[in-house]
C-alpha cells in the first residue's frame, strides 16, 4: 500500500534514485533538499510527470528547528510522515592526526544528528498511526571501517546502533526500523575518487564492478513495502561482495 515518504538528501545521487523509486511504486513524496534546490525540483517534475505525487522541502537536518519546519510542511502538504528515509550525508575524508574537529562535527551532525532528529520528529505520528517505517542509510565504512574515514565511519556505525535500539522501543506499535548499506555505489560522492582507490576497491567486490544509485533504491523499496513487515532491526547490506 503507497505511503507518505520522506527521502532527506533527496535531490542527487542515492537520495534521488529512492525518490524516483518511491514515487513510481506511488507513495506520496517529499525530497527535501538543503542547498540543491534546482536539483530537488527536478526530481518532483519527474515524479509529477510520471502521474505521481511530490514536492520538494527545504531544511538543514542536521538542524532541530528546520527539521519540525520540515515535518510540519510535509504533513500539512500530503499527510503525516508514514516513511522516513534518512539519507543525506557527507564525507570530510582525512588521516584521523590530521582532521580537524569541524571535519569531526559537521560528518556526525549531517550523517548521525540528522538521523536522530529527523525519526524523533516522524516518530510521533507513527506512533499515533501505529504504523510506520524508518530506513536509515549506513554504509559498509560503518561496518567495517575505512582508512581516512574515521569520522564517516563512526558517525555510519552509530546508524547502526540507533536503528537496533530504536526498533526494539517502537516494534509494538507497528513500526519498522531498518537500514541499507551501500558499497561503492557511482555517485557524484564517489567519482572524485582517484583511479588507484577505485581499482583497489572493484578488486574487493565479489561481483567486480561499482552498484548504482537504482540498486540501493531497490532495498529501500523493499523495506519501505509490506513485503518487509516481518523485518526489523536489520542492516541490508548491498555492496556486491565487498564486505564478505
Amino acid at each position: 500500500m503507497p505511503r507518505i515518504a520522506l527521502v532527506t538528501g533527496g535531490s542527487r545521487g542515492i537520495g534521488r534514485a529512492i525518490a524516483l523509486n518511491l514515487g513510481a511504486t506511488g507513495h506520496r513524496v517529499a525530497v527535501n533538499y538543503n542547498s540543491s534546490a534546482d536539483a530537488a525540483d527536478a526530481v518532483v517534475a519527474e515524479i509529477t510527470g510520471a502521474g505521481g505525487e511530490a514536492i520538494a522541502v527545504g531544511g538543514d537536518v542536521g538542524n532541530e528547528a528546520a527539521v519540525v519546519a520540515m515535518i510540519a510542511r510535509v504533513s500539512a502538504d500530503l499527510g503525516p510522515v508514514e516513511v522516513l528515509v534518512n539519507n543525506a550525508g557527507i564525507t570530510r575524508d582525512d588521516l584521523l592526526l590530521r582532521m580537524g574537529a569541524d571535519a569531526w562535527d559537521s560528518v556526525v551532525e549531517t550523517n548521525l544528528r540528522s538521523v536522530y532528529l529527523c525519526s524523533r520528529a516522524a516518530l510521533r505520528g507513527m506512533l499515533k498511526a501505529r504504523w510506520g517505517r524508518i530506513i536509515s542509510v549506513t554504509s559498509v565504512s560503518g561496518l567495517s571501517g575505512n582508512p581516512g574515514q574515521a569520522n564517516y565511519a563512526a558517525a555510519k556505525a552509530g546508524i547502526v546502533g540507533f536503528t537496533k535500539s530504536v526498533a526494539k522501543e517502537v516494534g509494538k506499535r507497528g513500526i519498522t526500523v531498518n537500514c541499507v548499506a551501500p558499497g561503492f555505489v557511482q555517485t557524484d560522492m564517489t567519482a572524485g575518487l582517484g583511479d588507484d582507490v577505485k581499482d583497489a576497491a572493484l578488486g574487493s567486490i565479489a561481483l567486480g564492478r561499482l552498484g548504482t544509485p537504482e540498486e540501493i533504491a531497490g532495498a529501500v523499496g523493499y523495506l519501505a513495502s509490506d513485503d518487509a513487515s516481518y523485518v526489523t532491526g536489520q542492516v541490508l547490506v548491498v555492496d556486491g561482495g565487498l564486505a564478505i
